[in-house]
């Protein structure tokens, strides 16, 4: 297991949005719950982001801790998100996690897949 610095470039980052987000939505989901982001092969542009709660850190993970949030990437799916930023965005639709990701060549209108 590694932890990350918010500075390290090939790091995954969350935004102040996200992290306050993120620390309420653990809070709900009881003391030991962490919010683990994956990428998953399908989605209409071929991979797409997992948010899921878990409560077991695995020896491959990186944490990645902000403000109260503690985020889970599991090795394999580190290598498509490195360098990627988390955000929460909250409009007039839709309030939603996005991630901006520098690995994408190309992502659905939704957001939620992408390709390289």
């Amino acid at each position: 297991m590694s932890e990350i610095a918010q500075s390290d470039a090939s790091s995954v980052a969350l935004t102040e949005s996200a992290a306050k987000r993120i620390s309420t939505l653990m809070r709900d989901e009881g003391p030991e719950a962490k919010l683990r982001v994956e990428v998953n092969g399908g989605g209409c542009s071929g991979f797409s982001y997992g948010f899921r709660f878990d409560e077991q850190v695995n020896d491959d993970d990186l944490v990645i801790r902000r403000d109260g949030a503690v985020v889970l990437v599991d090795e394999m799916s580190l290598q498509f998100l490195s360098g990627a930023t988390i955000d929460y965005v909250e409009d007039l639709m839709a309030a939603a996690f996005k991630i901006d990701n520098p690995n994408a060549s190309a992502s659905c209108g939704c957001g939620t897949s992408f390709s390289i």
